[in-house]
C-alpha cells in the first residue's frame, strides 16, 4: 500500500477551475478539497443495487456492490476495491488524528477513509468508508 505523495502523478489532471466546471459545488468540496458529506445524507450509503461505483470526477471504476457491506456508519462501506491500484492511500493527519485517505488513482480526487482491524466479518476486516457523492453507481445489466 503506497502512501506517498511525492512520485505520484495522476493520468488525469486539471486545474481547480477546470474541475469547478465539470463539478457541482458539493463534488468539488468533497472530490477535490477532500471534505465530507454528513452521514446518512448520501445516495449510497445503505443502496442494495448490483453495480460498479465509479469515480464521479473521472468515470474510472473504484468498487463493486460485491464488496459493499452494511457498516452502520452512514456512508457506503466496502471492504475492498476493485482491483490493486484502483485507488490509492495517504496519511492524513487533520482532524487531530492519525487516518488513511482514499483516493482516485487516475485523478487524485478524495473518495474518503480506509479504516482498518474493526471486527467486521469481511474478508480483509478493512472498511473503506467512501463519499457517495464521490461516486456514480453503474447498476448491472
Amino acid at each position: 500500500m503506497t502512501t506517498e505523495r511525492e512520485s505520484y502523478r495522476p493520468e488525469i489532471e486539471k486545474s481547480d477551475d477546470e474541475w469547478r466546471q465539470e463539478l457541482t459545488p458539493e463534488e468539488f468540496q468533497v472530490l477535490r478539497k477532500a471534505g465530507t458529506e454528513r452521514p446518512y445524507t448520501g445516495e449510497y450509503y445503505d443502496a442494495k443495487t448490483a453495480g460498479t461505483y465509479a469515480c464521479r470526477a473521472c468515470g474510472a471504476d473504484l468498487f463493486t456492490s460485491n464488496e459493499k457491506f452494511d457498516s452502520h456508519c452512514g456512508w457506503p462501506s466496502f471492504w475492498a476495491p476493485l482491483a490493486e491500484g484502483t485507488v490509492r492511500y495517504l496519511h492524513d493527519r487533520s482532524l487531530g488524528m492519525e487516518r488513511i485517505e482514499v483516493r482516485c488513482s487516475r485523478c487524485d480526487s478524495h473518495l474518503g477513509h480506509l479504516f482498518k482491524g474493526e471486527g467486521f466479518d469481511t474478508p480483509t476486516d478493512q472498511r473503506f468508508c467512501i463519499n457517495s457523492i464521490s461516486m456514480t453507481l453503474v447498476p448491472a445489466e
